[in-house]
């Protein structure tokens, strides 16, 4: 007869909850990432692109683009029993810029969403998270058709600090945007280390 411990004895465990936000540029794939990880109805707060807004959201390389996101994408991931990441997907319009400052409190770290074919679409992200010392993992979103490139010519097309993880990912595809999750997780929590080391001494 196998024995084992009675769940009865078995301790609840109060997860640790950590905010991350999602960037990027304009139909980079940030509603598609919160959505493929997201363990409950993610909410979105997405409008159909209007003909007036066509002067002001430039749908250049993305004219199969219908809507967007006008306030935020929310979401959450359990990554262990006791670690839970809340998932906010930004606006990637810059007359949305508004609302960054207030979903970055608190943030512990954030995704730059990337694609290969504007690049300099996450220049904007980039820059606002380095500008105020978030953490940051730049994933590229591969999309179908779009040309491949190491991640070491992506760090030097963005200009990035050499410890800034570079990673490939596919959005719709939960695994890979789980990894770059959790090297977000990591990266922000190695940073946070180094500076309390460096407290100290």
């Amino acid at each position: 007869m196998a024995f084992g411990r009675s769940s009865r004895n078995q301790q609840l465990v109060e997860p640790v909850t950590l905010k991350i936000l999602v960037a990027g540029g304009f139909g980079v794939g940030k509603t598609t990432l919160v959505g493929a990880v997201s363990e409950i109805r993610p909410l979105r707060t997405e409008e159909t692109l209007s003909e007036a807004g066509r002067p002001v959201d430039s749908t250049d390389g993305v004219e199969q683009k219908t809507t967007t996101t006008v306030a935020m994408d929310f979401g959450r991931i359990t990554l262990r029993e006791d670690l839970v990441l809340y998932l906010f997907g930004t606006p990637g319009q810059d007359r949305f810029w508004f609302l960054w400052d207030e979903l970055a409190q608190g943030a512990l770290g954030a995704v730059v969403l990337a694609d290969t074919r504007r690049l300099e679409d996450c220049f904007a992200a980039v820059d606002y998270f380095e500008r105020r010392s978030i953490p940051f993992t730049v994933a590229v979103n591969c999309f179908d058709g779009a040309d491949r490139y190491p991640g070491d010519t992506v760090r030097s097309a963005l200009d990035l600090d050499p410890e800034v993880p570079v990673m490939m990912c596919d959005a719709r595809e939960r695994e890979t945007v789980k990894d770059v999750l959790v090297a977000v997780v990591e990266h922000a929590m190695d940073l946070a280390g180094k500076a309390r080391a460096h407290a100290v001494t």
